[in-house]
Formats: structure tokens, C-alpha cells, sequence
């Protein structure tokens, strides 16, 4: 089988951001740079990210600046640290709190959209920040009590780790790996629809997540032999994407088919078909729909319709 390279980043990768983690813990630091006006903040209301541009197709992250956060933490919401992006201090604050958050906001600033909805095709610096400080946010929100004694949880190491008041254990961000790959054997590869995708006619690769004990490349023989009943024989890397809704690590994979017969399970898939990579380039007219530009499904389909 021939190894099939990622051809450029994937998108939410390639931070610009220098996380220097040894800061978390320096409270006088935070705590200044929490209040100076150059510092830059990444609002957060409801799992969606202030954007800026949207009706002009042309959409561009916004910061807060550090002179007009006071609002956004007199809401009262959870905050985090970033790092640095170009010396300066990048914080984010979930505003959830409040019913309408425009009010805290400077006039015209934006709009809170789901990053998904935006339409980056490309790696940007800046949406890898937006969705930082998105899948940081959600993990705060669904971590205040101890998944240990059910005790409260107060905030750590500048909201990147929680740690319980009774028994004192200590939580970190969650990230599950999930496997994603695309099935294929010469010129045909195997793309499947299920009734949880946003578009009906979208056709997309396969993926589960990683299971205890199980390496990579088991997972997604596995996924792959329950999902549509398909043997697979090599596994290839070929790259990861973050991808918060809500926290996960999207490891993308390219598997050889060894069979051909297809015996979809009904509770993960609607349908799945061996497409050739003819169907893929005219999917328009044959009435189906490839995933999102912004996924390293679109990419693993990009990659490979290259490769043939």
C-alpha cells in the first residue's frame, strides 16, 4: 500500500500560542497580567466563540482586550490562561452566565457562532486558539464536582487543573482519542452515513474511539470490522487534528481493505458504500455530500483522491 502523506496542517492545529505551562502556578503573575489592558481575552458563551466577519464571508477571531475584560469578569464565569501570543498574556472567560452576552461586549464586536459553523478550510492560527479555549471551557464546566468522592472542586494551575476539597484529587483536561480512517482497496474506498450527521446526504469515513488496552492501529481494525464488517490488513498514519465538541484528538488513518463485503451495524450507520474516487470528485451530481473542509475526514478523502 502506498503511504499516503499529509499534505498540509490540519485545521484548529498550529497554535501560535507558547503555553509556557511554568507560569500557571506564578499567582502574583496571573493575577497582573489577569488586569493589564495589553493582556488579550477569548470569550466563551455556551460553547461558542466570538467571531467577527461572518456576513462578509470573511470571518477573523476576536480578542478582548484586557481594558475592556472587566465586564466579561464581572459575569463571574470561569477563566483560564492561555499563554503568550506575541508577549502578550491570552486568557479565556466563559461568559455562559449571562442571558444575552452582547451587552458586555464593545459595540459591533461580533457574534458568538459554533466554531464548526465558520467555514475555515485551512489552518489559522488563530481558530486553533478559539478552540482551545472552547474545549478548556467545556472540560471547567463539567468538572466542578470530583468524579472520585463527589466533593467540591475549586480551580488550579491557573484553570488547567482541578482539585477536590475533600479527598484533594487532582482532575486535569480531558482529551479522548478517537481514531478516524478512511477504508480503501485500489481505486474504491468505504464512506458511511449516520442519521447523527448534520447533512443528510453527507457520506464521511469511519471513526470510534480508542478503547483501554488497545493500540491505534487495533482500534481502528476493530472499528472498522463492527461498523461495516469489513477486514482490514495495513494501517497507516497520517495525522491528528484537535477537534473540541466537546474533547477529543481526532488520529486520522488510512486502512487496507482485505474484504469487500459490506454488513453495516445500524446502530453506528444509516448506509455505507465503496465509492470510487471518480464518485468522490463528482459527488455533487450523484447527489451526496463530502464532510465539513474544516475535517481531517475531508482531508484524509483530499489526500488520497490526490494519491490516485
Amino acid at each position: 500500500m502506498t503511504l499516503i502523506l499529509a499534505s498540509r496542517p490540519n485545521v484548529y492545529s498550529c497554535s501560535p500560542l507558547d503555553r509556557i505551562a511554568t507560569r500557571r502556578e506564578d499567582h502574583a503573575w496571573i493575577e497582573q497580567e489577569r488586569h493589564n489592558p495589553d493582556s488579550l481575552y477569548v470569550p466563551v458563551w455556551r460553547n461558542r466563540n466570538l467571531v467577527a466577519g461572518m456576513e462578509a464571508n470573511s470571518p477573523e477571531a476576536v480578542y478582548i482586550s484586557g481594558a475592556t475584560a472587566q465586564a466579561l469578569h464581572m459575569a463571574g464565569g470561569p477563566w483560564a490562561f492561555l499563554g503568550l501570543l506575541d508577549g502578550k498574556a491570552v486568557f479565556t472567560i466563559d461568559i455562559s452566565v449571562a442571558e444575552d452576552p452582547i451587552p458586555l461586549l464593545p459595540e459591533s464586536v461580533g457574534q458568538f457562532v459554533d466554531l464548526r459553523s465558520v467555514g475555515w478550510g485551512v489552518a489559522r492560527p488563530e481558530a486553533s486558539v478559539l478552540a482551545h479555549a472552547r474545549g478548556l471551557m467545556h472540560w471547567r464546566a463539567r468538572h466542578k464536582f470530583c468524579g472520585v468522592c463527589g466533593g467540591v472542586c475549586e480551580i488550579k494551575s491557573s484553570g488547567h487543573m482541578m482539585q477536590c476539597t475533600a479527598c484533594e484529587a487532582q482532575h486535569f483536561p480531558r482529551t479522548d482519542p478517537a481514531v478516524i480512517m478512511l477504508v480503501h482497496q485500489g481505486d474504491r474506498a468505504i464512506l458511511g452515513h449516520s442519521t447523527r450527521f448534520p447533512r443528510a446526504a453527507m457520506y464521511s469515513t469511519l471513526a470510534g474511539f480508542v478503547e483501554p488496552g488497545e493500540t491505534l492501529e487495533e482500534a481502528v481494525r476493530r472499528e472498522v470490522l463492527e461498523e461495516v464488517g469489513v477486514t482490514c490488513g495495513t494501517v497507516h498514519y497520517h495525522s491528528s487534528q484537535p477537534w473540541p465538541f466537546p474533547g477529543n484528538i481526532m488520529l486520522g488513518f488510512y486502512a487496507e481493505a482485505l474484504s469487500e463485503e459490506i454488513t453495516i451495524d445500524p446502530e453506528e450507520l444509516k448506509d455505507a458504500r465503496w465509492f470510487s474516487r471518480d464518485d468522490m470528485r463528482n459527488c455533487d451530481k450523484l447527489g451526496f455530500a463530502l464532510p465539513r473542509v474544516d475535517s481531517i475526514a475531508r482531508r484524509l478523502i483530499e489526500d488520497w483522491l490526490v494519491a490516485g
